[in-house]
């Protein structure tokens, strides 16, 4: 057979193409095209590499090379693509592809891969790559995600978004920062001994969990609470990570905070906006923390001058809502029917329904007639102030508002006028000098720009049984929505409508001031869902400026203040500030106490919950008992009990 000398010069000239291909394609270490960046120093080069294939799916695979000596570099690297899929975990393999840096969203980081994968060559089998222990071997660093979460506050500061971590593409220091940690891993092969569960699992599947090493703000129950720490950064808990969806198809078990599982193994790698390992196989678990949730032991009161007074956000309450007689169980055994109790998140009588309905007395209803059969017949007055249609935030329709809940035996609104959804209450002096409101209750400025698509503050002014006064306010911030995650590229992350919730403590802290100039000795509470952690503090400057963290005053530990939880942090959103009238009494053995009930935070799981908040009780002295001619000394020699037990 003849060639034609076109043909043999078409095949030598492809000959010749490949060979020159394949001198300009390097041979290089994984550890090269990792790099000490976030990004490969070989991004988007073609190279050729080798490594011990250590997981696969059905996307391609995961290969592992040698570790360099004393770095902090990663020796694993992603495949992606058709031709990697079908290699034996095992195999030492070398490919040929080009490095990328690929990110799902503007808003993530990058993860490096090879893809456009033109040949995958086994070179052997039966190799074995063994794990990298973390804690041991390597050790996460604790409390900061990155040096560029740079600000008084850390990666909670203010202003954020100032940096854009791939932008900069600096050197990894992964013995000090959390995101230099979990880069300096990706691709590589790790197990997490004695893994704890910090949270439910997300709505993927996956679970928060951290190891068998130090941790910052771990709290009784097993989870990692953000908190405010006055000599250092708030923790971000880079020291946890998440466990995602197991390669073999196997599912991660329904965890809870506290729960402890078996060893965990698999590939680091960065997902949906956070560094994470995908086990080669689902946990285990070894102990299951148990679901009974003690009731709060601030019980009784001793004197009309001290009130317990609750918080809760019972999420989207409407008439028809199925969890009311959960949330009245709560408020009578667990509570033990408080005073006062704040309430947010409280549906019109049409539930979600948007249909220009605006009043909740239907909802409000519901919930005192739930609590008094749960409560063996204490009964609840009820207060709030409807707002315009959907004007304040939350589901369309809903009109979710705050409103107060009380005992007339014994606390009373001061008689007034009740306002309304555009008229502000201000607080005047009367005829006998003493402080009250305008409008009772009545809303703080609500046509402020502050609270544009927000829930109002509703302020009221009270009498204790003995005719003492005191103030409060019940405030429901606005959301986190439209945050960057926490572990992507701004630095330090966007805390969504952070300045807006700075406007509605600013506001909210000019009327508290207002009532001081008054009355500077005035006993005042703000509390409710705040949407925020008190480590925000550029944030809270103008309440903390007047008022006091109960938690403060009451001495709860750091970790124990928590009311929320999400992905690996336990945190308290729901504040309760007391004025230092409040703050500095003490009678006894008794101030200020606090007891965050764990009844959704503890649950079995997330439906389980009634709410995705937990209640919180604080018993406290709103007037001086001397200066109220009743007997205080008999009422504390006897034990006098002015709330009824279940």
């Amino acid at each position: 057979m003849k060639t034609s000398l076109a043909a043999s010069t078409v095949t030598f000239l492809g000959l010749l193409a490949r060979l020159s291909l394949a001198q300009r394609i390097p041979l290089v270490d994984i550890a090269d095209v990792q790099g000490v960046s976030f990004q490969s120093p070989y991004s988007g080069q073609h190279v050729q590499v080798s490594g011990v294939v250590t997981a696969t799916d059905r996307y391609g695979a995961w290969i592992q090379g040698e570790r360099p000596n004393g770095q902090r570099i990663s020796t694993g690297l992603r495949l992606y693509g058709s031709s990697a899929k079908n290699v034996e975990v095992g195999a030492l393999v070398s490919v040929n592809g080009r490095v990328t840096e690929y990110r799902s969203r503007v808003d993530d980081l990058f993860l490096t891969e090879l893809d456009q994968i033109a040949s995958v060559k086994t070179l052997s089998t039966g190799h074995t790559v063994g794990p990298l222990i973390l804690g041991v071997d390597r050790t996460p660093p604790r409390n900061q995600l990155s040096s560029f979460d740079v600000g008084p506050d850390g990666w909670l500061s203010i202003p954020n978004n100032v940096t854009m971590l791939e932008s900069v593409n600096a050197t990894l220091r992964p013995d000090e920062f959390g995101l230099d940690f979990w880069e300096s891993l990706e691709g590589q092969l790790v197990t997490v001994p004695y893994p704890v569960a910090a949270n439910f699992p997300d709505r993927f599947g996956s679970v928060w969990v951290y190891g068998d090493w130090p941790v910052t703000g771990k709290n009784k129950r097993g989870g990692l609470t953000i908190h405010s720490d006055t000599d250092g950064l708030p923790p971000a808990h880079p020291e946890a990570i998440l466990i995602g969806r197991p390669l073999d198809g196997t599912r991660n078990p329904k965890t809870t905070m506290g729960m402890k599982l078996k060893n965990v193994t698999g590939v680091v790698t960065y997902q949906f906006g956070s560094y994470s390992i995908l086990p080669l196989t689902a946990a285990e678990v070894l102990e299951v923390p148990a679901l009974d949730v003690l009731p709060s032991n601030l019980n009784t009161s001793v004197h009309a001058c001290q009130l317990r007074i609750g918080d809760y956000n019972v999420e989207n309450m409407s008439p028809r809502s199925r969890h009311i007689p959960d949330i009245a169980k709560h408020v009578a055994h667990y509570l033990h029917t408080p005073d006062i109790l704040f309430v947010q998140e409280i549906q019109d009588d049409s539930g979600p329904r948007n249909n220009g309905v605006v009043s909740a007395n239907k909802t409000l209803k519901a919930l005192v007639d739930a609590i008094k059969k749960a409560r063996g017949g204490v009964h609840y007055d009820f207060v709030n102030v409807d707002p315009e249609d959907n004007k304040d935030g939350g589901a369309p329709g809903g009109n979710i508002r705050v409103a107060y809940l009380w005992r007339p035996e014994r606390v009373s609104l001061i008689p007034g006028t009740i306002g309304n959804a555009t008229f502000g209450t201000y607080p005047i002096v009367d005829d006998d000098g003493n402080v009250e409101f305008s409008y009772n209750p009545g809303r703080i400025e609500p046509l402020h720009s502050a609270w544009d698509e927000t829930r109002k503050p509703l302020a009221a002014a009270w009498q204790t049984s003995s005719g003492s006064r005191f103030y409060t306010v019940n405030v429901h911030f606005s959301s986190k929505r439209d945050s960057s995650s926490a572990q992507g590229d701004a630095r330090p992350p966007v805390n969504g409508h952070a300045p807006r919730r700075l406007s509605q403590a600013n506001v909210t802290a000019t009327f508290v001031g207002s009532i001081l100039d008054l009355n500077p000795e005035a006993s005042i509470i703000v509390a409710g869902d705040m949407n925020e952690y008190l480590a925000t503090r550029a944030v809270f400057q103008p309440l903390t400026a007047l008022l006091h963290d109960a938690n403060a005053v009451a001495g709860v530990p750091p970790a124990e203040r928590y009311t929320y939880a999400y992905d690996q942090h336990a945190q308290e959103i729901d504040h309760v500030l007391v004025s230092d009238a409040i703050a500095k009494r003490r009678y006894g053995d008794a101030g200020v106490e606090v007891d965050h009930v764990h009844v959704n935070t503890w649950a079995g799981s997330v439906g389980a919950r009634a709410s995705d908040h937990d209640p919180t009780v604080v018993r406290m002295w709103v007037c001086d008992p001397e200066d109220d001619g009743l007997a205080f000394a008999e009422d504390l020699a006897s034990g006098l009990e002015q709330t009824v037990l279940a």
